[in-house]
């Protein structure tokens, strides 16, 4: 009896799914147009890949979705929330949700509170928590909202203000609510954290929607399997685990195609180029995972601090407009004809040039009907040609971290359109499967666990710190679906803290693991 496992990869023109037996080998793969509605999208390019498969042999399936992302960014379908900061009279200059865009604060702002409470950087208490305020909120906001953000001054170093506060919550809006602790998802740095963690519990909905349209449409089709999500890491969280942290979906589309690049490339260390239809995600992959980003990460016009990958997005994909102008200049995108491409370019009769016709008309690839472009001028589309190349080769410059050249893995569907050379690159790799290697990555991908805390070394000195920080990242890892058999570190960082007494250091540690194998007795 074989196990299969489905990975599905939803981006903005196209949802990508592939089904991988037990070695890893693809058995199938298809690209079927995103949807309105998302879930449809999911479906059919589901039904396509499994139907030469028993359904009980398939037991897992991965998602990577842009869900989250595009409810922020679209303000659509947020949660009801309350945004509580622990942290009067210490922090009151600076109100939560500033710098935050004026009709997301509208969405958001509703149910705000600042109260008393908070911790100084080395652990001591402020003042204390004020238990009888969080009573009257939580009395308040009973019926009105259905998910909270609790973010505490330097919670990162203590977290029993938040913990606390989240007892009382429940206690009086029932152990359904949904509570977000800046704690457990941003890093020190009080208001993109607390940002992060608005964000968070503003996705709650969208996130446990998708998870539910994913198990049904594996119900449906009479597939039991265990359900993960990609986050933006690299690696894959449990559904229980997705709807508590859906903002970690974030940007895990291209952390998909990286991890998908590595694994059908075989490299470890590589700059990897993943064309879309609409844009194109230049990462770095540093021994197999994507390289993550030291900057705050704006998301829907809200500053944050919590891990993203670092990438470049650039407005290059297989469906760009190129608008030829009358005195024979040109401008390259940035829209695309998104997933209409099969009706709007040249190629396929439509009557709009896109990157993709002058491809074809340039003879670098066969698509659609050449005749369609062949009145073109060689000349001026030798010239947008070399501008799109040029495009991604100044990006590739800008993620390398010296000048020598470095391999480039090509991959996404409209990988395609690019040459077999490029500047600054030692190799141009373009590995089999490479138009599915998001849904390849999402398939195969481990799972993993991090944490980021602050501790005084003066107290418990260094070694104590980075195993107390190492064994909290393993049961992370084991909590979101991981293998404890196959945990390994992959990351550690340590920061000393120059300006905290007490010799502090920030210890950040990711460990991964295989997924979880299904017991015996559950395959029966």
């Amino acid at each position: 009896m074989g196990v299969y496992r489905i990975g599905i990869d939803v981006g903005g023109t196209h949802t990508d799914a592939v089904l991988l037996d037990q070695d890893n080998t693809v058995i199938s793969e298809t690209k079927s147009p995103t949807t309105e509605d998302v879930a449809t999208g999911i479906y059919t390019a589901m039904k396509k890949i499994i139907k030469d498969v028993p359904r009980e042999e398939i037991k897992y399936a991965m998602l990577g979705t842009t869900h989250c992302t595009n409810a922020i960014v679209e303000r659509k379908r947020l949660n009801k929330i309350a945004a509580i900061r622990i942290g009067a009279p210490a922090t009151l200059a600076v109100k939560p949700l500033i710098g935050v865009p004026d009709d997301l604060r509208d969405a958001l702002g509703k149910y705000v509170y600042l109260i008393r409470g908070g911790h100084e950087f080395d652990g001591r208490e402020i003042v204390s928590l004020d238990e009888e305020h969080l009573y009257q909120i939580a009395e308040e906001i009973k019926g009105n909202v259905d998910s909270v953000a609790i973010t505490s001054v330097f919670s990162p170093v203590s977290q029993a203000h938040e913990q606390r506060a989240s007892e009382i919550m429940k206690e009086v809006l029932g152990e359904d609510i949904s509570v977000s602790l800046s704690s457990e998802i941003g890093s020190v740095g009080l208001l993109e954290r607390e940002n992060a963690t608005i964000l968070n519990a503003a996705v709650v909905n969208v996130a446990k929607t998708a998870a539910d349209g994913f198990i049904n449409a594996l119900k449906n089709e009479g597939i039991e399997a265990k359900v993960f999500f990609g986050q933006n890491d690299g690696t894959l969280m449990s559904v229980e685990y997705a709807v508590k942290y859906p903002i970690f979906t974030i940007a895990c589309g291209p952390t998909n195609s990286l991890r998908g690049a590595s694994y059908l490339s075989d490299s470890s260390d590589a700059i990897v180029v993943d064309v879309g239809g609409t844009t194109s995600d230049v990462g770095v992959l540093v021994q197999s995972f994507p390289r993550e980003s030291s900057l705050a990460v704006e998301i829907g016009g809200a500053r944050t601090n919590f891990r993203m990958p670092d990438l470049i997005s650039i407005g290059l994909g297989g469906g760009t407009i190129i608008r030829i102008q009358e005195n024979g200049g040109f401008t390259v995108g940035p829209d695309s004809v998104g997933y209409r491409l099969p009706e709007k370019s040249l190629i396929f009769g439509g009557d709009t040039l896109t990157a993709t016709d002058v491809a074809v008309a340039l003879g670098k690839v066969n698509l659609g009907d050449s005749s369609k472009v062949a009145h073109l001028d060689q000349t001026l589309l030798n010239k947008v040609y070399d501008k799109m190349v040029e495009l991604v080769e100044e990006a590739i410059d800008k993620m390398k971290t010296s000048a020598a050249p470095v391999p480039v893995i090509l991959v996404g569907g409209g990988s395609i359109l690019l040459p077999e050379k490029l500047k600054g690159a030692s190799e141009v790799i373009r590995p089999e499967h490479s138009g599915v290697a998001n849904a390849i990555g999402a398939a195969i991908s481990q799972v993993s666990g991090q944490i980021e805390k602050v501790y005084a070394l003066a107290e418990i000195g260094r070694e104590k710190a980075l195993q107390l920080a190492k064994e909290k990242a393993m049961s992370e890892a084991i909590n979101a679906g991981a293998d404890p058999d196959s945990l390994v570190i992959v990351d550690i960082e340590d920061v000393p803290l120059a300006y905290m007494p007490g010799n502090a250091t920030r210890i950040r540690v990711k460990a991964a693991g295989d997924l979880a194998r299904m017991e015996v007795n559950e395959l029966v």
